[in-house]
């Protein structure tokens, strides 16, 4: 989706743009944007051995391979960021832990907002052009469930009861960046903040929105919690991305990126209705809530969201559309995307 501030397709910059994460799944679709606009980029990753399957990923939706490049580094270990970082215009920090895959169980807080310093500091001494933080909606939480759209004034409160690991670590973080660009003057920071995101997969590494619908098309789940979420695509927030990089009117700012609002019956009923014999599994039937608290017992990643059980937590992006021109796609349309990607790579 076209943004006021982006570089269009094709234009070749010669610019250098330092992508971290780059084995992630919204990382992969950001480095194909910058590579399809003309960029040179760079990405980190925390072992060099991926890089083959990353590069195989991004074949098949973007040219200009030999624009990329990677490096190793870790955002627990100062090595290798002021590498990473020299010679580049713009940083787009999107590295982040989340409690699935290898980080299962694990702390997330501490990689966060240590990661979020070491990433900033090597921008400041390489003096990019601009810095842009990967933070989450989960950063802005309206005080009540039910009320107007947040939108970008709003910061979750930290001292609420019962509020996930990535929530902390995600609103942590961001408030740690906020701090250091206003300590360090001459540098350019904008954050952006997205809602639960959907869209097609690149490759197996995908996230812990993807796998729920996995889980659905796996017939993993026996039924749909009271759960939902506002959602945003992947392409769009690579788009996104690009815009509070190059715009001079993201400097300083925080841009929500979200679109319609899904509960998980919405989903699986969407799934159902359009996927035929691939979505056979997928159940239609609602989960009481005391059953999803029961089975939390024993299931730390179900435990972080019970606490929204039966919220509608609504965000605004008026901000983004108004200065950045931006948009994110129908929410049934990410989500099918992201269904049919899954299908069709043999992850279901």
């Amino acid at each position: 989706m076209e943004t006021k501030g982006a570089v269009m397709a094709n234009e070749t910059t010669g610019e250098m743009a330092l992508v971290t994460g780059g084995s992630g799944f919204l990382a992969g679709w950001m480095i194909a944007a910058l590579l399809n606009a003309g960029y040179r980029v760079r990405t980190t990753v925390r072992n060099l051995a991926r890089e083959g399957e990353v590069r195989a990923a991004l074949s098949a939706v973007t040219q200009g391979g030999e624009r990329l490049e990677f490096l190793e580094a870790d955002l627990l270990n100062d090595h290798g960021w002021d590498r990473a970082a020299a010679g580049a215009a713009y940083v787009l920090h999107v590295a982040s832990p989340m409690q699935v895959g290898e980080f299962r169980n694990q702390d997330v807080i501490r990689p966060a907002r240590e990661g979020t310093l070491r990433v900033l500091k090597a921008a400041a001494a390489a003096g990019v052009r601009r810095t842009v933080i990967t933070s989450s909606a989960q950063a802005a939480l309206p005080r009540r469930p039910g009320d107007d759209p947040s939108d970008e004034t709003a910061w979750t409160d930290l001292s609420a009861r019962r509020l996930s690991d990535y929530t902390r670590a995600k609103t942590l973080a961001e408030q740690d960046a906020w701090r250091f660009a206003a300590e360090n003057t001459g540098m350019s920071v904008a954050t952006v903040l997205p809602a639960f995101i959907q869209g097609p997969v690149l490759s197996a590494d995908i996230s812990g929105s993807i796998e729920i619908i996995s889980r659905l098309l796996k017939g993993q789940v026996s039924a749909v919690p009271r759960l939902g979420f506002t959602i945003v695509d992947v392409r769009d927030l690579a788009a996104l991305h690009l815009s509070a990089m190059t715009a001079p009117e993201a400097h300083g700012q925080r841009f929500i990126g979200g679109g319609d609002f899904l509960w998980f019956s919405d989903i699986a009923r969407l799934l159902r209705q359009t996927l035929g014999k691939s979505a056979d599994r997928v159940p239609t039937k609602v989960a009481p809530d005391f059953l999803i608290r029961l089975a939390a017992l024993s299931q730390k990643e179900l435990r972080q969201l019970t606490p929204t059980l039966g919220k509608r937590y609504l965000f605004s992006s008026a901000k983004a559309e108004r200065l950045l021109g931006w948009k994110s796609r129908p929410a049934a349309t990410s989500v099918l995307d992201a269904a049919q990607s899954l299908i069709r790579t043999g992850l279901t």
